[in-house]
C-alpha cells in the first residue's frame, strides 16, 4: 500500500472548514469570497446535499420512529441553519437540485409526525430551492452534469407543486431539458461528452433516477431516453475491473445521484441482448475517443485518443491524450492517478489534471493544453486514431495528437501500440516537429505495485500478479512523492493523497531524434521472444 499522506482533507482542515461555513452563513451567497486558497468548498457541499439522510431512510425498509424523527430533525435543523440564499449551499444551483429529492423522501413517509411549523419550513425550503434553480439554470458555459442535477430538482419540485402554474412549468422544463441534453451528455457510442468516467456514472444515474420517478408516477414517457442510457451503460461496462470499478479517467469527485451505496433502477436487465459484445479482443469507441483492449493472459488496457472534454471550457477533462492504463487479472499496474481536490491546493489541482500526471509523453514540462483556471482550459487539441487492426498474431493501434503545436517550435506526438500474441506489448512514441525539446515519458504505478529490478527487466508485482517492463541501460528513473516538480502521487478518492511510484524516462533532443520504445511482457516465459520483437521493430 502506498504511503497515505492525508487520510482526508476534511479531517486535516476541519477547524478551517467549520469556521469558514459558520462565518459564511450570515452572508448573501454572492458576497462569499472564494479563491484558489480557500478551504475546499466541495467538502461543505457534500454534507449539505443531505444524502446521508437518504442512506438512513433507505437502509432499513421499516425504520423505527426514533430513526425517522432523528432524520427529520437533521433536515429541519439544516433548513433553519441555512436561510435561503445565505451561506455556501446556495452558491451552486446543482447542490439545490441534489437536496430536493431528500425533502421529498421525507415528506412521503407517512410514519413521520410533522408539526405545522415543520411542514411549513420544509415546503418553503422545497419551493425556494426549485424557484432558485428555475432562474439560474446552467444552460451555457457550465452546461454539463450541473444541468442534469438542476433538472432533477425541477421535476421533483414540479410534481410536488403541480397544482400551481409554476409547478407545471418546472416539470415541463425539467423533462424538456433532460430530453434535449441526453444527446449532448452522451455521445453516439455511449461515451461521456465531459471525458470523465466518474461524471458519466453520475449523469447516467441522475437520468435513471428521473426515469424511475417520472414513469412510476405516470408523469412522462421516457422511452426515447433509454437507448442512449443503455449505450452509456454498455460503454462503462467495457471499462470495469474488480467487479464495479473503472479507471479514474478525467475528473472525479465521488458524487452520487442518491447517496453512497444507493443507486436508482438502471433498467439494464437486457443490456447484453441489446448491445451484444463483439468477437474482437478490443473495442474502439470512436466518437468518445477510447479503445479498450483485452487478452487471453487476463490483461486489460485502455487507450485514450479522444478530445479534451466538453466545449467550450472543457471543465472536467484532463490533458491525457494517448495515455494508457494497464491491468492484469483485475489488478491495476499502470494507472490514472486521479483528481485529488478541486480547491485549496492549486498546485496539486494543476498537476493531477495535467499531462505529467498521465501515462503519456510530456514535452518541455508543458501540458497538452493550456490551463487557465482549475476548471477552464484555454486551448483544445485534436487527437485522432489512425489505425486499429487485428492481425493473426498481433493487435495494432496508432494515434496522434497536436497539443504541442502551440509551442514556438511545434511538435506532433504519435503513439503506436502493438500487442503480440496477447503477451507482449510495445508502446512506441515518435515525434515530428522542430527545435530542441525535453521529452518525458511517464508511467504511473498503482501504490500496491512493488518494483523488483532483475537484470534488464523491472518486475512489477501486485498481490501475486506480475508484469515485466524492459529497462535497458536503466533508462527509467523512479519518482515517489516528489515535490518539485510534482511527480509520484496518487489520489484513490476525492481528498485523499498518497505517494506512489512513477517510472520516468527523460531525454532532450529534436523530435526526429527522439523515440521511446517501451516493452511490457505479461509472461516471463516470453521474455526472449519479446526482446527480439522489440529489436525487429526498432530496426524497421
Amino acid at each position: 500500500m502506498g504511503t497515505l499522506v492525508n487520510e482526508s482533507f476534511v479531517e486535516e482542515n476541519a477547524a478551517q472548514i467549520f469556521n469558514f461555513e459558520i462565518n459564511a452563513r450570515s452572508l448573501f451567497f454572492s458576497k462569499i469570497n472564494i479563491n484558489a486558497h480557500s478551504p475546499d468548498i466541495r467538502s461543505l457541499w457534500e454534507s449539505g446535499r443531505l444524502q446521508g439522510v437518504a442512506q438512513i431512510l433507505f437502509s432499513d425498509p421499516n425504520p423505527s420512529k426514533e430513526v425517522l424523527k432523528s432524520q427529520k430533525k437533521i433536515v429541519i435543523s439544516w433548513i433553519k441553519g441555512n436561510p435561503f440564499l445565505h451561506g455556501v449551499h446556495y452558491m451552486s444551483p446543482m447542490e439545490c437540485g441534489l437536496r430536493i429529492p431528500v425533502f421529498l423522501y421525507l415528506l412521503k413517509i407517512e410514519e413521520i409526525d410533522w408539526h405545522l411549523d415543520e411542514t411549513k419550513n420544509i415546503l418553503s425550503a422545497f419551493y425556494n430551492h426549485v424557484w432558485w434553480i428555475s432562474r439560474n439554470l446552467a444552460l451555457y458555459s457550465s452546461l454539463g452534469n450541473h444541468t442534469i442535477c438542476e433538472c432533477i430538482g425541477l421535476i421533483f419540485g414540479g410534481t410536488v407543486f403541480q397544482g400551481i402554474e409554476e409547478g407545471e412549468k418546472w416539470l415541463k422544463t425539467g423533462c424538456r431539458l433532460l430530453e434535449q441534453e441526453i444527446s449532448h451528455q452522451i455521445v453516439d457510442d455511449g461515451g461521456p461528452a465531459e471525458q470523465s468516467l466518474n461524471y458519466h456514472r453520475f449523469v447516467l444515474d441522475l437520468y435513471w433516477l428521473a426515469v424511475d420517478f417520472l414513469e412510476s408516477n405516470n408523469f412522462y414517457d421516457c422511452t426515447k431516453w433509454k437507448e442512449s442510457l443503455l449505450k452509456g451503460e454498455s460503454f462503462l461496462n467495457a471499462f470495469l475491473f474488480e467487479g464495479n470499478r473503472f479507471p479514474s479517467i478525467g475528473d472525479s469527485d465521488d458524487g452520487y445521484a442518491i447517496a453512497a451505496g444507493l443507486y436508482p433502477n438502471r433498467q439494464t436487465e437486457d443490456l447484453n441482448k441489446i448491445f451484444p459484445g463483439n468477437n474482437l479482443s478490443y473495442k474502439t469507441f470512436q466518437e468518445s475517443g477510447y479503445t479498450v483492449i483485452g487478452s487471453s493472459e487476463g490483461s486489460f488496457m485502455t487507450f485514450d485518443h479522444g478530445p479534451l472534454g466538453m466545449a467550450p471550457l472543457y471543465n472536467h477533462g484532463h490533458a491525457d491524450a494517448l495515455s494508457i492504463t494497464l491491468y492484469k487479472n483485475q489488478k491495476p499496474f499502470l494507472i490514472d492517478p486521479g483528481t485529488y481536490r478541486y480547491n485549496g491546493v492549486p498546485k496539486h489541482r494543476n498537476y493531477f489534471r495535467g499531462t505529467r500526471a498521465h501515462n503519456t509523453v510530456c514535452i518541455d514540462g508543458r501540458d497538452q493544453a493550456r490551463q487557465l483556471t482549475g476548471f477552464i482550459w484555454g486551448s483544445q487539441y485534436q487527437a485522432d486514431l489512425e489505425l486499429a487492426h487485428e492481425y493473426s498474431d498481433r493487435l495494432c493501434f496508432k494515434a496522434k495528437h497536436d497539443g504541442y503545436k502551440r509551442l514556438k517550435n511545434s511538435v506532433i506526438h504519435q503513439r503506436e501500440l502493438i500487442i503480440h500474441n496477447d503477451v507482449c506489448c510495445l508502446i512506441c512514441d515518435s515525434f515530428t516537429g522542430e527545435g530542441v525539446h525535453e521529452f518525458e515519458l511517464n508511467f504511473h504505478l498503482d501504490p500496491d505495485v512493488k518494483i523488483e529490478p532483475e537484470t534488464e527487466w523491472l518486475v512489477l508485482n501486485n498481490s501475486g500478479e506480475s508484469i515485466l517492463l524492459y529497462n535497458p541501460d536503466n533508462c527509467f528513473s523512479i519518482a515517489n512523492g516528489q515535490e518539485d516538480p510534482l511527480l509520484g502521487w496518487y489520489s484513490p478518492a476525492y481528498g485523499i493523497l498518497q505517494k506512489t511510484n512513477t517510472l520516468q524516462s527523460a531525454v532532450t533532443g529534436t523530435p526526429v531524434e527522439i523515440d521511446f520504445v517501451t516493452l511490457i511482457c505479461l509472461n516471463e516465459s516470453y521474455l526472449k521472444k519479446a526482446i527480439q520483437i522489440r529489436k525487429e521493430f526498432m530496426e524497421n
